[in-house]
């Protein structure tokens, strides 16, 4: 990647969770899973986060880490008419504030934090399910279609820190637009 713009961004949160609490749960509810919202987090190239329930999990090698802007979820609160969410419920990785991160879908770009640099690689949207409904209000499942943020593949082994970090983008972003939604293909349904 050659570095050609450079954002100040804030990491928020990092969230490391040994656990899935929504998977295959439909009927149970959510389940009690130990989380922490660490100040800091080791990341290992093609594997994930140290400690996180997708590290080093082959169906999750491209998409190990997510990230998500604090922009889409105060967007999202808003339009439902809701307090704040609690970012943390959404079960992403990285909470960042000033990220416009939907144009990294298929880039390589990096996060630099307190002089150390992990680079990755935007794979595919990460999209809601439906228990956003359920642990943020009604409604959210359908808000957070399009701004769910980015499952990454981490590139470099390195830390990330809570706190000021700059994201290296190989393309111009729009922080403005960090809390918008995307544009999805249309539904084959009708």
């Amino acid at each position: 990647m050659t570095p050609s713009y450079r954002y100040d961004v804030e990491i928020l949160h990092l969230l490391v969770s040994s656990g899935h609490a929504y998977f295959g749960r439909a009927r149970d509810g959510a389940a009690e899973v130990p989380t922490t919202d660490a100040e800091q987090v080791d990341v290992v190239s093609g594997k994930g986060i140290v400690g996180d329930r997708f590290f080093g999990k082959a169906a999750h090698m491209d998409a190990a880490v997510t990230l998500i802007a604090i922009e889409s979820l105060e967007a999202m609160a808003a339009e439902l008419g809701v307090a704040p969410f609690d970012p943390l419920l959404t079960r992403r990785n990285v909470v960042l504030r000033g990220a416009h991160l939907a144009p990294l879908i298929g880039e390589e770009f990096a996060l630099e934090s307190r002089g150390g640099v992990v680079r990755f690689r935007g794979g595919r949207p990460a999209h809601p399910c439906a228990w956003m409904d359920h642990v943020l209000a009604p409604g959210a499942h359908a808000a957070m279609r399009g701004r769910g943020g980015v499952r990454c593949q981490p590139l470099s082994d390195g830390t990330l820190h809570r706190g000021p970090a700059v994201l290296i983008s190989p393309l111009p972003l729009d922080p403005d637009k960090a809390g918008q939604a995307n544009l999805l293909r249309a539904s084959r349904l009708p």
